[in-house]
């Protein structure tokens, strides 16, 4: 086993820093944790092993009783991954796909066999091969009964290779991607506090000319150079305002408008994260030359947004990406359904 020295966790992900999921993560609260011990590796715990999977919590839980050892916590071992530093990854501050071979299967890496996947306290293969079972109930909100899992793999490596990642599963499932690592000492009793707050994933907001200039300040310098040295009345000017909840504890405003460059107008949607005086813009998403109008999706993680351009009227999906959005394609409206565009 490893000792974890006393210290302080900081637990879960701050606004701003990314990837982030805002209804399952603390948003960077520092908590303070007694020492504890935790196993360098997955059971068995020894160098070479493949690590045993399939089990219920309460298997788990027996493993790590029968050595005299208890099940970890959640925020143990988030404090066990992120090390004396609090890095976002166990290696670093940086998504490194390599160094826990995360990301690209969900195959059970033996014990050791990915050598730099270990933390500042010395604690290997917390991502890249078996996730683990906490004692933890996981409580955000959704999934009654459910425990939290830490660590383990999946096809998303950047968001699930954090120390701050996590998933609810129910204590009887037997899952093969879950098994064991455990922790010895007396339990820290601290735990995961997250208030969600969830609204309508997309509602129009009345006009308001100074959150309007706001937006437009975050406008990328390519819409900027459309109009640059022509008159103040071509430049972009945002005139419809929307806030879009993808997820709890996450409010977006995105602003809607146009430029007037020369041949034909240029339009599209501002998205943005604003907190305080603060704003950071996550994506500029055309409609091309109409104005556009913003739609909602079965999924309130995406919406679409309504165009058009000289091959007549469109539509495309824009997602959230934990933090970051992402853009589809073109779709063209044929038949009564919408099918993707050739232009």
């Amino acid at each position: 086993m490893v000792w974890v020295p006393p210290g302080t966790l900081v637990a879960g992900t701050p606004p701003g820093q990314l990837p982030r999921v805002a209804d399952a993560e603390m948003p960077g609260v520092p908590i303070a944790l007694k020492g504890f011990f935790i196993d360098k590796y997955n059971h068995p715990a020894e160098p070479g092993a493949i690590p045993r999977t399939g089990l219920t919590q309460a298997e788990a839980r027996e493993i790590c009783r029968e050595q005299g050892k208890r099940l970890c916590t959640e925020l143990e071992w988030e404090r066990a991954c992120k090390g004396p530093d609090n890095l976002a990854y166990e290696y670093g501050i940086t998504y490194d796909e390599a160094i826990c071979a995360t990301g690209g299967t969900e195959a059970l890496a033996p014990n050791g066999v990915n050598a730099g996947c270990e933390s500042g306290f010395g604690i290997r293969d917390l991502h890249g091969t078996a996730a683990n079972w906490t004692s933890s109930a996981w409580g955000r909100g959704s999934g009654d009964g459910e425990v939290a899992v830490r660590g383990g793999n999946g096809k998303d490596g950047e968001l699930v290779g954090r120390c701050a990642h996590g998933f609810g599963l129910a204590p009887h499932v037997e899952d093969p991607r879950v098994g064991v690592r455990c922790c010895a000492g007396e339990a820290n009793a601290a735990s995961v506090a997250l208030d969600i707050s969830r609204g309508h994933a997309l509602a129009y907001r009345p006009f308001d000319p100074l959150l309007a200039g706001r937006l437009e300040a975050l406008l990328p310098g390519e819409m900027r150079e459309k109009t640059a040295g022509r008159p103040k009345a071509d430049h972009f000017e945002i005139t419809r305002l929307w806030m879009w909840r993808p997820i709890g504890n996450e409010e977006l405003i995105i602003g809607g408008g146009c430029a007037h460059p020369p041949v034909h107008d240029a339009c599209g949607v501002v998205i943005a994260r604003l907190i305080g005086d603060n704003g950071t813009p996550l994506a500029f998403v055309s409609s091309d030359w109409w104005i556009p109008t913003v739609g909602t999706h079965e999924d309130a993680r995406s919406l679409y947004i309504y165009g058009g351009d000289r091959a007549g009227a469109f539509r495309k999906a824009f997602t959230y990406e934990w933090g970051r959005i992402g853009e589809g394609k073109k779709q063209r409206k044929r038949g009564g359904g919408w099918s993707p565009s050739t232009y």
